[in-house]
């Protein structure tokens, strides 16, 4: 490889970021970091009408949490309009585009005309300038497009980085609108246009671009500018099967940040999904930056799998420190209206290995900081009038000890003792009346986080 690698990730401010641009930025990404290159974040917000400020703001968000740093940008497409423009006016000059003035009727006719012939419906060229050609008269007040002279003949053959080499025939595309009659790019001329002058050497994108690449290769040699490599990744589809897009079924990352995911979590599990190392199930950005040299991409659709993330995701909150937890939990109670304090990390330590995000773990902490209503039905179970008389006493023993973890267990071993029972016969209601459920972790180690006050006070209900 020669030269400085340089990627981009070029998402549409129409709606949010979702995972299958995130996993393609991801690894564009990762691509210009194993190679020492430079990864550029561009914004395509040619479509006026449907770009908003709020969707631009969640994409620069969501690739802040993720930890996709880029090296250049944002750059906005409608700041270039300029640039855009004067591409047009040399290829008009060059005989390498041309003024089309159809109406949206004129068209309409012709694919119709097209489709009762059995044929495909391609613009027939009828503004296009050749040798010998008459065109007809200008109209009077119809704006003109311009559209790019596609080459009428011949193939268009790349060697995709996923696909391997991909050939489509000239003659199944036609000479495609490069300029809106309002003087904004359409999209396979502005990103060529980019790439070019952004100096980009390879484009990861869906699948779904893979028709449009010949017409953009064909810019790219009508520019005499330097074709960038293409990898078309697949699709990610969702739980019925259909490809998860805006407008079907995805979720934004967000949202995953919302719902207590780790970043690193995402990433490793949006890298899996399309991407494998071996045998790996879990990896470092690091390791993958390190391993991702553009190969082992699958050519198959990856199936999106949302108890697989969770799975992965808890293994990533087991992982994390206690004191990197402490505030993400902390930022999940604050939305409850609950102020941690400086006991959070030890209640992340106790109670991490239980969940699968910092909302499952926030569920577990709200019950050392606000009230607690135990089901009536483990009440019923668990809170019976023969074990009233053992919590009773073991509030008294608990009033009187040093509270530590050691103290406090062996203040529940003497009343076992006292009352010959069981450990199980105490421990659920006790669990049931401080923390609301009968299943938690060693009764000793949550009662020594709890304050000895909340305690006995919640004992005492019974």
């Amino acid at each position: 490889m020669t030269g400085k690698v340089r990627t981009r990730i070029a998402p549409s401010p129409t709606g949010f970021l979702h995972l299958g641009t995130a996993r393609t930025a991801l690894y564009s990404w990762a691509y210009a970091r194993h190679h020492g290159g430079e990864f550029v974040l561009r914004i395509e917000d040619t479509d006026v009408a449907r770009s908003t400020q709020d969707s631009t703001d969640q994409i620069l968000a969501s690739m802040h949490w993720l930890g996709l740093d880029y090296d250049e940008g944002p750059i906005y497409q409608m700041q270039r309009l300029e640039r855009y423009r004067e591409v047009i006016a040399q290829m008009l000059a060059a005989g390498t585009a041309y003024h089309c003035y159809c109406t949206p009727a004129e068209l309409d006719e012709m694919r119709e005309a097209q489709r009762a012939r059995g044929e495909k419906t391609l613009y027939d060229r009828r503004w296009r300038p050749e040798p010998g050609k008459v065109l007809q008269p200008v109209p009077e007040g119809v704006p003109p497009v311009v559209r790019f002279c596609n080459p009428p003949e011949g193939d268009v053959t790349w060697n995709d980085l996923v696909k391997g080499e991909i050939t489509i025939n000239n003659r199944e595309i036609d000479d495609l609108i490069i300029l809106r009659p309002d003087g904004v790019p359409t999209y396979n001329f502005a990103v060529v246009v980019d790439d070019w002058d952004m100096a980009i050497t390879h484009v990861f994108r869906g699948d779904e671009h893979i028709n449009n690449t010949p017409w953009q290769i064909n810019i790219f040699r009508a520019l005499g500018a330097p074709l960038p490599q293409f990898g078309h990744v697949p699709v990610i589809l969702g739980d019925d099967g259909q490809k998860l897009s805006k407008r079907r079924g995805a979720v934004s990352v967000t949202a995953y940040e919302e719902n207590g995911y780790l970043p690193e979590a995402m990433l490793n599990y949006l890298a899996r999904l399309g991407w494998s190392h071996g045998d790996d199930e879990l990896f470092t950005r690091e390791q993958m930056v390190s391993w991702f040299d553009g190969s082992h991409l699958s050519k198959s659709p990856a199936q999106w799998d949302a108890a697989k993330l969770a799975w992965v995701n808890a293994q990533y909150i087991k992982a994390k420190a206690d004191a990197e937890l402490a505030p993400l939990v902390a930022a999940q109670l604050k939305k409850r209206g609950i102020e941690a304090d400086d006991r959070l990390a030890a209640i992340c330590a106790l109670f991490k290995d239980r969940c699968e995000t910092t909302v499952a773990l926030a569920d577990w902490a709200a019950a050392f900081y606000a009230d607690v209503t135990p089901s009536e039905a483990d009440r019923t179970q668990h809170v019976t009038d023969a074990v009233k008389p053992v919590i009773a006493t073991l509030a008294e023993k608990l009033a009187n000890v040093p509270w530590e973890k050691v103290s406090i267990a062996a203040a529940i071993k003497e009343v076992l003792a006292a009352h010959s029972v069981k450990m199980p016969v105490l421990a659920m209601p006790v669990r049931v009346l401080v923390m609301g459920t009968p299943q938690t972790p060693s009764l000793d180690s949550v009662l020594a986080i709890f304050s000895r006050e909340k305690v006995v006070e919640r004992l005492k209900r019974a």
